[in-house]
């Protein structure tokens, strides 16, 4: 009797090693960023070789009603960048088309939503946005 309850005890625990191994085989999106995107994105301007990140899902938030769609379509872009589809074509003309992101689809979608997230409303419309933010002294109120 005893032998058979250790060997249950052993086999939860096994059960419970391989669930916390496969539940953490996916880095979050802040770790798949730091590993693969940094080099050319930053988080926060200034820019790099790449448009920042929280502009980035400023435009994202502007152009998607949803989280999903926004994610659906900057995982589609990242596989397959595209001028006519990028949500910011000031940014690839100023910084060029990125190449395309070689990652399995489920860091794709991870790193999207975690693009997604980093969006600030507290932000406002800032310089970039045909100088209406709220840091242009000249701004017209109410737009």
């Amino acid at each position: 009797m005893k032998m058979k309850q250790l060997l249950v005890i052993v086999g939860m625990g096994m059960l419970f090693s391989v669930s916390a191994q496969a539940a953490t085989s996916t880095p979050d999106g802040q770790a798949i960023f730091d590993k693969s995107c940094s080099v050319c994105h930053s988080v926060n301007p200034p820019p790099k070789s790449a448009p920042p990140i929280v502009p980035i899902a400023s435009r994202y938030h502007m152009q998607f009603k949803s989280k999903a769609e926004g994610v659906n379509h900057l995982v589609a872009y990242m596989k397959s960048p595209d001028s006519k589809k990028a949500v910011d074509p000031q940014a690839v003309a100023r910084f060029g088309l990125m190449p395309a992101v070689q990652l399995p689809e489920q860091e794709l979608r991870t790193v999207a939503g975690w693009v997604w997230d980093q969006y600030n409303p507290a932000m406002g419309r800032g310089r970039g946005f045909g100088g209406q933010g709220p840091m242009n002294p000249n701004r017209i109120p109410g737009r």
